[in-house]
C-alpha cells in the first residue's frame, strides 16, 4: 500500500468537500432569500392589493438564516462536547480491566506501543463488554477527553498483529482531529435542519405564513440533504486517511487488512438480521456510528431508504471490499473467524514455533517498537 500517496489524497479530496461545505452553506442562505421573494411575488400577484416590496428584506432574511444555521452549529456542538468518556460509557463500555483479563492487557500494551510510536498521548482504554461484533471507536474533544473503546469481539477474534492494525486507525483520528472535525460537521448539519424546521412551524400557521414556510422548507431541505452528503463524504475520506495512516505506523497490512476480512467474514456468517440483535448494543447509538472502525448496517442506522436511494451516499464508511482493496492493492477474501487463545504466561516465554501468528517475534521480545 502506498500510504503515503492515500493519505495526501485523503487530506487534498478533505479540503474539497470542507469548501464545498462552506459553499453551500453560502447557497442555502441566498436560496432562502430567493424562495422568500418568489413567494412574496406569488403571494402579491394572487392577492387584489398591491402590496410594497418590505424594506430590509435581504437583511431579514439572510440575518434569521444565519441565526438558525451558526446558532443550531452552537448548540448541537455544545452537547457533543460532553467528553469521550462519558459518550463511551452512554453506549455501554467500561473501563480496561488489564489485571483481570490478558486479552484487555494485550491491548493495554498495543495502546501504549503505537502511541510511543505516534509521539501522542495515550488516551483512556474502555471495553465494550456486550458486543460482539469486530468494532472499535475512538471518540473526544481533546487530548484531555480522548477514549479508544474496543468490542469484546475484537478481543476475542483478534491476533496482536490485527490488534495493532486496529488501535492504529483510531489513534489516527485522534492524531488528525477527526472526532473534533466530524462533531464540528454534524453541529452544522443540524443548523441546516433548523432552517427546515423554521419552514415547517411557520407553514402550520396558515394564512400568509404558508407561503413563507413551504418556501424556506424547500431551500431548507435542500440545504440539508447537501449537508449530510458532504459530511458523509469527508467521513469516508477520514477512514481512507486512517487505514493508511495504520499501515504506515505499523508497517503491515495484514493487521488492519485481518481486521476487515473478519468483519467480512463475521458480516457473512451472522447476516444482517443478526448484528442487529441486541447484543451489538451501543453501536447503534447515532452518536457514536460515524465514529466507528467499520460501519453499522444501514438498515439499522439509516432507517434503509435513504441509503437506497442515494446509493450509498450517505454512508460513513467505505465499503469494506474497497477498504480490503485499497490496503492490499488487490481483492481479497474474508478470513476464517477463530477464538484467539492466549495464556498470560505467553508473554515471558521464548518466541514460539514460525507460523503462530500470535507468538512474539524475537524483535518484538527485545524492542516492541522494532517494526513500528
Amino acid at each position: 500500500m502506498r500510504f503515503w500517496d492515500h493519505q495526501h489524497d485523503a487530506r487534498s479530496e478533505t479540503r474539497r468537500l470542507l469548501l464545498a461545505f462552506a459553499v453551500a452553506t453560502v447557497l442555502l442562505v441566498l436560496a432562502v432569500h430567493a424562495s422568500l421573494v418568489l413567494a412574496w411575488w406569488l403571494m402579491a400577484a394572487l392577492l387584489p392589493v398591491h402590496l410594497p416590496f418590505p424594506a430590509g428584506f435581504l437583511v431579514a432574511n439572510v440575518g434569521v438564516s444565519l441565526l438558525l444555521v451558526l446558532g443550531g452549529w452552537w448548540v448541537e456542538t455544545s452537547n457533543l462536547r460532553a467528553g469521550g468518556v462519558k459518550l463511551a460509557r452512554r453506549v455501554g463500555a467500561r473501563e480496561l480491566r488489564p489485571g483481570l483479563a490478558h486479552a484487555e492487557q494485550r491491548l493495554a500494551n498495543v495502546v501504549d506501543e503505537l502511541c510511543i510510536a505516534a509521539h501522542m498521548p495515550r488516551p483512556g482504554i474502555m471495553v465494550l463488554p456486550r458486543v460482539d461484533a469486530i468494532n472499535a471507536f475512538a471518540a473526544g474533544w481533546d487530548e484531555q477527553d480522548a477514549v479508544l473503546a474496543v468490542t469484546q469481539g475484537a478481543l476475542d477474534h483478534l491476533t496482536r498483529e490485527e490488534l495493532q492494525g486496529m488501535v492504529a486507525h483510531e489513534l489516527s483520528h485522534l492524531h488528525e482531529g477527526d472526532t473534533r472535525l466530524k462533531m464540528r460537521l454534524a453541529g452544522m448539519v443540524f443548523g441546516l435542519e433548523l432552517v427546515y424546521n423554521f419552514g415547517e412551524e411557520l407553514r402550520e400557521r396558515r394564512g400568509l405564513a404558508w407561503w413563507f414556510g413551504s418556501a424556506i422548507m424547500l431551500a431548507g431541505l435542500a440545504g440539508w440533504l447537501t449537508g449530510q452528503i458532504l459530511k458523509a463524504a469527508v467521513s469516508r475520506q477520514r477512514e481512507y486517511l486512517a487505514d493508511a495512516r495504520a499501515v504506515q505506523w505499523t508497517r503491515s497490512r495484514d493487521g488492519l487488512g485481518g481486521v476487515l476480512r473478519k468483519v467480512m467474514a463475521q458480516r457473512q456468517a451472522q447476516g444482517p438480521a443478526a448484528q442487529a440483535g441486541p447484543r451489538r448494543g451501543g453501536l447503534a447509538h447515532p452518536s457514536v456510528q460515524h465514529m466507528l472502525l467499520v460501519d453499522a448496517p444501514a438498515g439499522l442506522v439509516l432507517g434503509g431508504h435513504w441509503a437506497a436511494r442515494l446509493a450509498g451516499r450517505l454512508d460513513s464508511h467505505p465499503g469494506l471490499g474497497e477498504r480490503v482493496q485499497r490496503v492490499y492493492g488487490r481483492s481479497m477474501p474474508p478470513l476464517p473467524l477463530a477464538p484467539v487463545r492466549e495464556p498470560p504466561e505467553r508473554a515471558h516465554r521464548a518466541p514460539g514455533p514460525a507460523g503462530d501468528p500470535n507468538a512474539p517475534s524475537l524483535a518484538s521480545l527485545v524492542d516492541p517498537f522494532a517494526r513500528l
